[in-house]
C-alpha cells in the first residue's frame, strides 16, 4: 500500500472526502517529523512509539581503500512498535 492508497483508505474509513484525509494525513506525518526534530518521543497507544536514537562518532573502514575514516555522530529516526499492534498482527 503506497501513501495515495493509504489515504484513500483512511477517507473511506472515516466517511470523509480524499482531499480531507490528505490534509490530516499530513498534518500527522508534519506533527510527528516536527517532535522528533524538537528530541521528543511520541507515542501511539496500541501503535508504537517513534523516537531519536543518538549513534556515537566511530571508526569506519573505506571500503575501496581499507584505510581508517573517521564517521561522525548522528541522529537516527527510530520506531518500536507497540504490544498491542504486535499481538493484533500475530492473533
Amino acid at each position: 500500500m503506497n501513501k495515495n492508497e493509504l489515504i484513500r483508505d483512511v477517507a473511506n474509513n472515516a466517511g470523509i472526502t480524499i482531499k480531507e484525509a490528505t490534509i490530516a494525513f499530513d498534518a500527522v506525518i508534519k506533527s510527528i517529523s516536527d517532535g522528533m526534530k524538537n528530541g521528543e518521543k511520541i507515542q501511539i497507544s496500541g501503535f508504537g512509539t517513534f523516537e531519536v536514537k543518538d549513534k556515537p562518532a566511530r571508526e569506519g573502514l573505506n571500503p575501496k581503500t581499507g584505510e581508517k575514516i573517521h564517521i561522525e555522530a548522528s541522529k537516527l529516526p527510530a520506531f518500536k512498535f507497540g504490544k498491542a499492534f504486535k499481538d493484533e498482527l500475530n492473533a
